[in-house]
């Protein structure tokens, strides 16, 4: 019974104040939560992950994206902003075509750690 009693709003339990104290003083401000938050709903599109799992694997152009996925050109490069907006992938040019790979061993990580939690 304590144990509900210690979640419920003005319920008597026990002092949850100091405990308040140290989190939110190690809390980030809201814009970085924002941010954060912005950062996770890139990663909530199955196609978005698809193409970073492919650039994952090769530097790819648009074309290759596309027929990879099975989608128009259109479709990938709408993807592909969004993942460059979110600093996920970087691009190159090589004449007239553009490649695109990840923009950092950060995203490799964010892909290998959640795809480890998945498959726990």
């Amino acid at each position: 019974m304590e144990e509900i009693l210690d979640i419920l709003p003005g319920e008597v339990g026990h002092d949850h104040t100091e405990a308040v104290k140290r989190v939110s003083s190690q809390l980030p401000e809201d814009d970085i939560l924002y941010d954060l938050a912005d950062l996770f709903r890139i990663f909530a599109d199955s196609t978005r992950i698809k193409i970073l799992y492919a650039l994952y694997e090769e530097e790819l152009c648009v074309g290759a994206i596309a027929q990879l996925l099975g989608m128009t050109q259109s479709a990938i490069s709408h993807q592909l902003r969004a993942l460059k907006q979110a600093k996920l992938v970087k691009f190159r040019r090589e004449g007239k075509t553009i490649f695109y790979s990840l923009a950092d061993d950060h995203v490799v990580t964010i892909l290998a750690q959640g795809m480890e939690h998945i498959e726990e």
